[in-house]
């Protein structure tokens, strides 16, 4: 019993997966040129995915009136708003479709589910990279985020030590400031002491000799005779 659910279950989900497949690879197209004699069909379309679509890719088309009738074709060229198709069986699918200038037809290809298919794995490949890219910029985004958190921090560090060296550099001019006033004062007071000194030793000079030779009687010139 459990095996025969488990089958079910496989089906269901296969049933589901070619349905969403089906709808992936179905789109539609309004004949805008029409070339009987070289079987070609330009075909104007317009869809999201209609980007998957690209040359040699197989397509089958049929009309609404008509969806059991179904024409089999392969795409020689495409531009932003046409793909010109190349119909192999044209003059049979004439008989049995409504082809004609203006005609609204609507299209299958699996190539173009296959190409969608690829699209989904770039794009998981491209997710995955994107998260890792967005994980790395975030983690730079934090850094710039909190480079000027660190500057002031490191501003605000030498801030403190700035006006810590200041109040040192203070405190030792002060201290020189405070030597050279006892210094001078100091020097002050030594010069009064070498003053003094200086004055009582002119008071207290000793001359050599207490004699003083009187020069006027030994020149003539000084003195004459009667």
């Amino acid at each position: 019993m459990k095996i025969f659910i488990f089958f079910i279950i496989l089906f269901l989900n296969s049933i589901a997966v070619a349905n969403g497949n089906y709808r992936l690879g179905t789109f539609s197209g309004r004949v805008s040129k029409l070339n009987v004699h070289a079987a070609l069909l330009r075909i104007r379309i317009d869809f999201a995915n209609m980007k998957y679509l690209n040359k040699k890719d197989l397509v089958e088309f049929w009309d609404e009136k008509n969806p059991e009738k179904k024409c089999k074709a392969y795409i020689l060229g495409k531009s932003n708003e046409y793909i010109l198709i190349k119909v192999p069986e044209l003059r049979v699918c004439e008989k049995s479709l409504f082809i004609t200038t203006g005609a609204y037809l609507k299209f299958f290809s699996q190539d173009l589910v296959n190409n969608i298919e690829m699209g989904h794995e770039v794009i998981e490949i491209l997710i995955k990279k994107k998260l890792a890219i967005g994980s790395r910029l975030n983690r730079e985004q934090i850094k710039l985020d909190s480079h000027i958190e660190r500057i002031a921090a490191i501003n605000k560090r030498f801030k403190v030590l700035r006006e810590k060296l200041d109040l040192q550099w203070g405190h030792e001019i002060n201290l020189l400031e405070e030597d050279r006033v006892i210094a001078l004062r100091n020097f002050q007071a030594r010069q009064l002491e070498m003053d003094e000194i200086n004055k009582k030793m002119a008071q207290y000079r000793i001359a050599d000799e207490n004699l003083k030779e009187d020069r006027w009687a030994l020149d003539p010139r000084l003195y004459y005779t009667k």
